[in-house]
């Protein structure tokens, strides 16, 4: 398994294209090889091939907002071709009718966007919150997803700490959605619901790391959406050099 850096943690440095083009060059310096794209400034498929290249770095998954999803999924799987990535992600999704983001409107919408990303020979990433853990007839919204849409179809982006935020265990849903789980996000669990650099709060990594690999997941990217007010490049780099002292690169 490789690690990687999720930008939505460095989001506010990403939002000028000079600004992002920076922050790719400071992710490679920490160490990273491998990135998720999210939360920046628009791009197009070309700029961002050229800014990878000149890092040395490979993005792995992306975080496509859903009315680009519905509205642009030519354009957007034709920029995933021009640098390379086979991994489109959704990053988030309320399952809240009051927000126009009920389960059945998921239904209706995004089955449509899996299979043609699929048949584009990519693969539609669902990335999870706390939100999932909620119940319909007796299983979580997880579970029904994973029921609902086949495995070549949609891969999931487990998110250590949403996952326990949700009150589930980690390790048990790694085993759930093996063979589904090709990137992760490995965000630490501190005391106070307070998210923490990877090492320096309160989750069972190690069980995490040993599920992952049974799982067959491939990338595993650090993200903090809260760095609790230290600067979010400064806890990459305390994450990075956690994850190398465990045998990652």
């Amino acid at each position: 398994m490789q690690i990687g850096a999720q930008l939505f943690t460095v989001r506010e440095s990403c939002r000028t294209p000079e600004e992002f083009a920076r922050t790719l060059e400071r992710i490679a310096e920490i160490g990273y090889r491998t990135v998720q794209v999210s939360g920046t400034c628009p791009y197009s498929g070309e700029w961002l091939r050229d800014q990878l290249k000149r890092t040395g770095l490979r993005c792995v998954l992306t975080h496509i907002p859903a009315p680009r999803l519905e509205g642009e999924l030519d354009q957007v799987i034709e920029d995933h071709r021009t640098f390379d990535c086979t991994r489109i992600g959704l990053g988030w999704w309320a399952f809240d009718p009051e927000k126009d983001m009920s389960y059945e409107t998921f239904m209706e919408k995004f089955p449509p966007v899996a299979r043609k990303i699929r048949d584009a020979g990519m693969l539609f990433m669902y990335h999870n919150h706390d939100q999932e853990f909620k119940h319909r007839d007796g299983k979580t919204i997880l579970e029904c997803l994973a029921e609902t849409f086949p495995a070549d179809a949609m891969g999931f982006t487990l998110d250590t700490f949403w996952i326990q935020v949700g009150g589930g265990d980690p390790g048990w849903w790694l085993e759930r959605l093996s063979g589904r789980v090709p990137c992760i996000h490995l965000k630490d669990y501190a005391y106070g619901r307070r998210m923490a650099v990877v090492g320096e709060g309160n989750l069972n990594f190690e069980r995490v790391f040993e599920k992952a690999e049974a799982a067959g997941t491939e990338y595993m990217l650090v993200e903090q959406d809260d760095c609790q007010g230290e600067d979010p490049f400064e806890c990459l780099r305390r994450s990075y050099l956690y994850l190398r002292a465990c045998g990652f690169e």
